[in-house]
């Protein structure tokens, strides 16, 4: 691809291509190619460690994430180790069609059917599917599928899993399901009925339909997950009101509720996601619970939220679209391992035990990987409340972060009937046209139109205002100006309207940038931020280990570098 002058501004594709080497360096060579699970980088030397979560979980999110980042990004980097994922992936289903943890030498683990790996498994598989069409990846699919309704407990009007282990033959106890002891159904049944709709949606599998129709009857009319005020349950068989496992379901509702046409679920998810979004900061920090874990925040929780207000931005809710970009813009962004200076590391081999630990080449390996548990101003959490320190990775969270990074490439620019929207000011290309985006140095977004768009709209964030909006449009020697005061120029309350726009055009809109302070609380901890625009260019206190927003440099003129977009011909929607 020829390059061009483009913004050297944030890049999500770029984020993908690095995270392709962390997903790829967590291999582990010495146990099967399994991926380690978590990463210590606070001891000398740093260390990865495997778990219990190897199997199902962590090769599911690998898939998912890589084919994502590959779509993103154009990077060849890994296809071996990838290859070696879906390859074990494969051997971890028995006869009943479900995706069992296996057994590791170094620990007393059953081997049993999880219902937490379920959810990665299918998710893997679907998005496999969606670009390869294998039909023995399909084949997988929907037995896995028949097996998740097989095994569900079914009453009149709701379906569920009366534990969190299915053991071969059956569950642990009758006795669960008679006495309807489910376990948290968020956990277990809500956040399955995300990349199960996407199955239905892609293959038109009956029984992914289904799960996921009473599933959503589970959370919304009987579990209790959520209270009346849309806050969540944080008593312990609710997991404490763990967000990652919340705000999953909140995401999943919210797609069922899009999908189904039903505005009533969506209005009950927008209810739960705002009342969720007051437990968070502005730049994207989440509580991990509400009890212990509430200092430790998940970059899965944080995808979730990216995720959740993505789908209600698009049905309506359209505010939703600016929490998303500071979110993408702020915590995603820091929450990927791209400096490792701090990092000690070795090149020795001799204390590594395969299938348990290794010490070696760890910051090498796990270079653009995402926050484990973070604080809101550092990569590493260590706090003198809650757990104090524990994973500084998580390979759950290098997933999950990987596939926030796609969320957010893929619905910067959308489509729908001819009209064509961009979402989020962050640089893209795609067949419509281009995306220069010169935050946050400037004001000013630059598009380049590569063919003929019938209605072209550009939010603009709430914080630029309307009086001082101005759109100048080059068409050859042809120059027109317009302003945000002009009549009839906003649509759904945060959309400059464009119009019309021709294939060679270059438009550039400007807007004065803001400069702020807030206050932002984070589970009785204060932070004085400093914003220019969406992004965070300081906070105080600053953090001990690896500080986050302490190196981030702004200037008067935004900075320019060659390249160009990746703008794939199978970009696939989520």
């Amino acid at each position: 691809m020829a390059k061009r002058l483009i913004p050297d501004t944030l890049m999500l594709e770029e984020r993908g291509g690095h995270a392709l080497n962390a997903m790829a360096g967590m291999s582990d060579p010495d146990f099967h190619g399994y991926p380690f699970f978590a990463a210590n980088l606070m001891t000398e030397p740093a260390n990865l460690t495997h778990g219990d979560w190897d199997f199902g979980s962590s090769h599911g999110r690998m898939i998912d994430g890589m084919i994502l980042a590959r779509l993103m990004s154009g990077e060849t980097l890994g296809e071996e180790i990838e290859a070696k994922y879906r390859e074990n992936l494969m051997t971890f289903f028995k006869e009943d069609g479900l995706s069992y943890r296996q057994h590791n030498p170094n620990f007393d683990w059953e081997q049993n059917a999880n219902l937490i790996d379920q959810r990665a498994v299918i998710l893997s598989l679907t998005t496999w599917y969606m670009t390869t069409g294998d039909p023995k990846v399909k084949e997988a699919a929907d037995r896995h599928v028949a097996a998740l309704k097989r095994i569900a407990i079914k009453e009149r009007e709701v379906w569920y899993y009366p534990a969190s282990e299915y053991m071969e033959g059956g569950w642990p106890s009758k006795n669960a399901a008679l006495l309807r002891l489910a376990p948290d159904p968020a956990a277990f049944c809500g956040r399955l009925v995300m990349p199960l709709l996407k199955y239905y949606e892609v293959t038109g599998n009956k029984d992914a339909f289904e799960l996921c129709r009473f599933f959503t009857a589970l959370i919304v009319e009987r579990s209790g997950v959520f209270n009346e005020d849309g806050s969540f349950n944080d008593g312990l068989a609710y997991r404490s009101g763990h967000f990652h496992t919340r705000l999953g379901t909140l995401d999943a509702i919210a797609r069922f509720g899009a999908f189904t046409g039903d505005a009533k679920l969506i209005a009950w998810v927008e209810k739960s996601y705002a009342w969720a979004l007051t437990k968070c900061t502005a730049f994207g920090w989440t509580p991990g619970d509400l009890k212990e874990q509430a200092y430790e925040h998940e970059t899965c929780s944080l995808v979730d939220l990216i995720a959740t207000g993505i789908t209600l931005a698009k049905n309506g809710y359209t505010k939703y679209w600016g929490t998303v970009e500071r979110f993408l813009r702020n915590h995603l962004a820091e929450s990927q391992l791209l400096d490792l200076d701090w990092v000690k590391e070795t090149a020795d081999k001799s204390g590594n035990v395969p299938g348990h630990i290794s010490y070696t080449d760890v910051a090498k390996r796990t270079r653009g990987s995402f926050a484990g548990y973070s604080a809101p101003n550092d990569f590493c959490c260590d706090v003198n409340h809650g757990r104090g320190h524990t994973n500084d990775l998580q390979i759950c969270c290098l997933g999950s972060g990987t596939r926030g990074l796609y969320m957010g490439w893929s619905n910067t620019i959308t489509e729908k009937n001819g009209s064509v929207s961009v979402n989020f000011l962050l640089n893209r290309g795609s067949v419509w046209l281009d995306v220069d985006s010169y935050l946050p140095h400037e004001g000013k977004v630059v598009l380049h139109v590569r063919r003929d768009i019938s209605e072209l709209r550009i939010r603009i964030p709430e914080w630029a205002g309307y009086t001082k909006v101005r759109i100048v449009r080059e068409r050859g020697d042809d120059v027109t100006e317009g302003r945000g005061m002009d009549p009839s120029s906003w649509v759904q309350e945060h959309f400059l309207l464009l119009g019309e726009a021709c294939e060679g055009e270059k438009i550039t809109v400007t807007f004065p940038l803001d400069t702020r302070t807030t206050v932002e609380t984070a589970i009785g901890q204060t932070f004085l931020t400093q914003w220019r625009g969406d992004d965070v260019v300081g906070i105080s206190p600053e953090g001990r280990y690896h500080p986050f927003y302490s190196g981030r440099q702004v200037f008067d003129t935004a900075p320019m570098r060659e390249g160009e977009y990746q703008r794939p011909s199978n970009e696939i929607v989520w």
